[in-house]
C-alpha cells in the first residue's frame, strides 16, 4: 500500500474546520440537496494542488464529483475555469475552504517559482528549494515547487549531509569544514551526499581539499561567486544560497553556479487567488 503523506494533512485539516460539524449548512439547508461549484483562478498565475483538493472533497463525501479542467502545472489566467464539484450541497460547503485554502497556497508556491525559474532562461542554474516550509505542509510545498518548475533540495535532516555555520561553530577547531566533511565521509550513510556551507574562498579551497560533493555560497558577492566557480572547476556541485531575489538571480546564475536556493519560493509565496462559485443542481 502506497502512504500519501498528504492524507494526514487533510485529516488535521477537516478536524480543525468540521470538528463541531458545520452549524450553518445543517441548520439552513435540507440535508438532501444537490450543488454544483466551479472553482475559478482569480488571478493568472500556476496551480497546484489540484488532487489535493480532490482529496479533500472525497474526505468529505465519498459521492462528491470532481471534475478537474485543469492539471497542476498548468500555467492560466484570471477567470479560467479549474474544476466543477457537483454532489451534497452540504458536503460541497463543508470542505470548499478547506480545499481553497490548500490549493491557494500551493498554487502561489508554484505561481512563485516559476517567475523564478523564468528569469533563467538561457543559462545553466537550477532553481531549488529550502526546508523553510510551513510545517506540516513540506510534501505538498516541495511538490509546488516542482511544478512551478523548480527542483527540490533534501527533504528532511536524514536526506543528506549538510554542514552548516551552526555545525561548524558546534564542531569548533583550527579547521571545522575540513573536520566536518571528514567525519561525515566516515558516519554517514555511504548514499549521502555531503554539502558543506561556506563564507569566503578559502572556506571553498578546505572545502574542496576535504572532498565536499556540493559547495554552498552563503551570501557571497558575485565576484566572489565567480572567483569560487572557476576555483571548483567542475570537481563538485556549485550552490548559491543567501539573499536570492527576482532582482538578482539571474546575476547570479550568470556566475556559472549550478544551484540556486531560495527560501522565499517558500517562505514568502503569496496565495494564488481561487474562488468556489456556487450553485443549486438542476432537477
Amino acid at each position: 500500500m502506497t502512504y500519501d503523506p498528504a492524507l494526514d494533512l487533510i485529516e488535521l485539516a477537516l478536524r480543525e474546520d468540521l470538528s463541531l460539524g458545520d452549524v450553518t449548512s445543517e441548520s439552513t439547508i435540507p440535508v438532501d440537496r444537490q450543488a454544483v461549484a466551479t472553482m475559478l483562478a482569480k488571478q493568472d498565475g500556476v496551480i497546484s494542488g489540484m488532487e489535493t483538493a480532490r482529496a479533500v472533497f472525497a474526505r468529505v463525501d465519498p459521492t462528491i464529483t470532481f471534475q478537474p479542467s485543469a492539471r497542476d502545472g498548468d500555467r492560466v489566467t484570471k477567470g479560467t475555469e479549474l474544476a466543477r464539484i457537483s454532489g451534497n450541497a452540504r458536503s460541497i460547503l463543508a470542505a470548499e475552504r478547506t480545499a481553497l485554502n490548500l490549493i491557494q497556497r500551493l498554487s502561489g508556491i508554484a505561481t512563485m517559482t516559476e517567475r523564478y525559474v523564468r528569469h533563467l532562461d538561457g543559462t545553466d542554474a537550477s532553481v531549488i528549494d529550502t526546508r523553510k516550509t510551513t510545517p506540516g505542509l513540506r510534501y505538498l510545498e516541495k511538490a509546488a515547487v516542482r511544478h512551478g518548475g523548480g527542483a527540490n533540495h533534501r527533504f528532511n535532516l536524514g536526506d543528506a549531509v549538510l554542514i552548516k555555520d551552526n555545525h561548524l561553530a558546534a564542531i569548533g577547531g583550527e579547521h571545522p569544514i575540513r573536520d566536518a566533511v571528514t567525519a561525515a565521509r566516515k558516519r554517514a550513510p555511504h548514499t549521502s551526499r555531503v554539502e558543506v556551507e561556506v563564507v569566503d574562498l578559502a572556506g571553498v579551497q578546505e572545502a574542496l581539499d576535504a572532498g565536499a560533493d556540493i559547495i554552498m555560497l552563503d551570501n557571497m558577492s558575485l565576484e566572489d561567486m565567480r572567483a569560487a566557480v572557476e576555483l571548483v572547476d567542475g570537481r563538485a556541485l556549485v550552490e548559491a544560497s543567501g539573499g536570492i531575489t527576482l532582482e538578482r538571480i539571474r546575476a547570479v546564475a550568470e556566475t556559472g553556479v549550478d544551484l540556486i536556493s531560495s527560501g522565499a519560493l517558500t517562505h514568502s509565496a503569496p496565495s494564488l487567488d481561487i474562488s468556489l462559485d456556487f450553485e443549486l443542481a438542476k432537477s
